[in-house]
């Protein structure tokens, strides 16, 4: 009975996951949400916060939740380079990596990088990024624009959720999250089964992003990323939380 751990990305919670966890637990699959550092009930502390941080902090929650067995650990957008520089430190805990339109810094360049290449083209995030993450040390998210919010990360969400979601995020995210470069080895990183989950209508992290970063994973790993594409806006879990629970018991099982 392995567990899934739900890490989300920046300026959300553990709360985004609800709709997905109470589908998993009808399937009788035991899932926990998580908070990231400086995020959550975590949120008031984002000083000095990265990725590699970050990841010591998630894999002690993985060892906890899990009992110290292996889990499936599912990665939202920025949370994936969270969960990539802890499945390198820890791989012992991953029973498989499952990535949503996520971030993995595997190539040792930050994920920052990758917002200024071609495949970013369409990222509708960036203009809404406001102050200077160089000197406050976080990410910014202007969020007086809640139409733009909404498009970036809940285009096919229906209203009601969306509103509440935007209601919900925090609107400043450790710059270090984004900007670490945590490292990868195909010993330890590239041992751990991987699934990645396309989502075709994403404007925050563009599809084709998304099947470039494959492509990077791939070249670190022993195995071909497992891919599963769905036709959803950035936010599955709260747009297509039937097709992504779906999706995950798929990986669970197998």
């Amino acid at each position: 009975m392995r567990t899934v751990v739900l890490v989300h990305g920046l300026w959300h919670g553990s709360w985004c996951w609800s709709p997905v966890a109470m589908r998993l637990a009808t399937r009788g699959i035991p899932s926990v949400a998580v908070d990231l550092d400086g995020h959550g009930l975590k949120s008031a502390a984002t000083a000095g916060v990265t990725a590699t941080s970050a990841a010591a902090t998630l894999i002690e929650q993985i060892r906890r939740i899990g009992g110290g067995e292996p889990c499936l650990v599912v990665a939202h957008s920025m949370g994936g380079a969270v969960v990539t520089a802890a499945a390198e430190q820890a791989p012992e805990l991953f029973d498989r990596v499952f990535m949503v339109a996520a971030h993995a810094p595997v190539s040792g360049r930050p994920a920052v990088f990758y917002l200024s290449e071609p495949e970013s083209a369409g990222d509708q995030v960036l203009p809404l990024l406001v102050g200077d993450p160089a000197r406050t040390g976080v990410l910014q998210l202007g969020l007086t624009d809640r139409a733009a919010v909404r498009e970036a990360f809940y285009g096919d969400v229906d209203a009601t959720t969306a509103d509440s979601a935007i209601n919900l995020l925090t609107s400043a995210a450790p710059v270090g999250i984004a900007a670490d470069v945590p490292g990868v080895t195909r010993e330890r990183y590239g041992s751990v089964p991987k699934t990645y989950v396309v989502c075709t209508k994403d404007n925050a992290v563009p599809p084709a992003l998304q099947r470039r970063l494959i492509g990077e994973i791939d070249a670190v790993s022993a195995s071909p990323t497992q891919v599963i594409e769905l036709g959803s806006s950035h936010s599955p879990m709260l747009a297509h939380p039937d097709d992504l629970t779906a999706a995950i018991e798929s990986a669970w099982l197998g």
